[in-house]
């Protein structure tokens, strides 16, 4: 049993140390003039032609859509360039999307094969990507092949991939994790949605990666806070999301995670960043504005704010920054 206990230990001090390294990272992408607080980037960018006529995404546009955000992040010349400041030929890249809503609003399918891609054309093999959230049902509902070759793209849930068995803990939070996170891939990007959670206020995200637990029913009571924040603690997590592509082209007020089709509108567009933290507190600031347009309540008044997200930035957790004077927005 002492060996046990130790091993784990040792392995959250492995992954603590990963997740170290990581952060590193963060910080010199979004790296400030010596003297000058650090500011987390967030890209926020928009083409109000990405429809067409039938209203369905133009996978041409939102393919430069895609870029453009990329390259602004990143502050590079080339798309390849900007992709291979997230992931190495060799490293397995998972793409954790959010497949909850369906067909109606979910990551959309164009979007991660705009991802796909780009990372082969950064050097990354198609043997070496995988597309994942929680169950393979989900999967399917949202629009996209389940895969399991592996000399091509795969694509499958949890339910398929399986789970630790062991609890990983912090704070609030012990959960098996999912496989595809601690020993498929190296890197992780995140793939969320722009839109409004009935019980935790939005989800966006830090609240994607409970799609890497088995037991996220448990992290959902007093509005997800703490839970949210500590659930992105654990090590694995903090360790391989490297990047989150807030998919923003269809956006929900009301009544998510479930499809809502009367309180979503084409936002038309994607939201980027490494920091978690200034990702979702832009994003819902974007759904208050569209809830103060419709004649909505903010979320605090209907016992919904989502305190979690300034949790997530206190001192105990360092996820990232949600004061807006450590943003800097960039909308491209």
């Amino acid at each position: 049993m002492g060996h046990a206990i130790a091993s784990r230990r040792g392995f959250l001090h492995r992954c603590l140390a990963g997740a170290a390294l990581a952060r590193g990272s963060v910080r010199d992408a979004n790296a400030a003039p010596a003297g000058a607080p650090a500011k987390s980037r967030v890209v926020i960018a928009s083409d109000a032609a990405l429809r067409g006529a039938g209203g369905g995404l133009d996978s041409g546009r939102l393919l430069k859509l895609l870029d453009r955000s990329l390259q602004s992040y990143f502050a590079t010349d080339s798309p390849p360039e900007a992709w291979k400041r997230l992931a190495r030929p060799g490293e397995v890249v998972g793409l954790k999307v959010n497949c909850l809503a369906g067909r109606g609003n979910s990551t959309s399918v164009a979007l991660v094969e705009a991802v796909c891609e780009r990372l082969q054309q950064a050097g990354i093999p198609a043997k070496n990507i995988v597309i994942w959230d929680r169950l393979n049902a989900d999967l399917e509902s949202a629009g996209f092949r389940l895969a399991t070759s592996p000399d091509r793209i795969r694509c499958l849930g949890n339910d398929a991939l399986g789970y630790e068995t062991e609890l990983t803990a912090y704070g609030s939070a012990a959960s098996l994790m999912a496989r595809a996170l601690t020993e498929v891939c190296d890197a992780v990007i995140s793939l969320p949605v722009l839109k409004d959670h009935g019980i935790v206020g939005v989800t966006m995200a830090l609240k994607n990666m409970f799609g890497a637990i088995h037991n996220p029913n448990k992290y959902h009571v007093d509005v997800g806070n703490p839970y949210v924040a500590d659930v992105y603690m654990l090590p694995p997590i903090r360790q391989k999301v490297r990047l989150a592509i807030c998919d923003a082209t269809t956006a929900q007020y009301e009544g998510g995670p479930s499809y809502m089709p009367h309180w979503t509108w084409p936002y038309n567009g994607l939201i980027v960043a490494r920091d978690p933290v200034a990702l979702d507190y832009t994003g819902w600031q974007v759904i208050e504005k569209k809830r103060a347009e419709k004649g909505m309540k903010p979320l605090r008044a209907v016992q919904r704010e989502p305190a979690y997200i300034a949790t997530a930035a206190d001192a105990a957790h360092r996820l990232g920054a949600n004061d807006p004077a450590r943003i800097q927005v960039i909308e491209v």
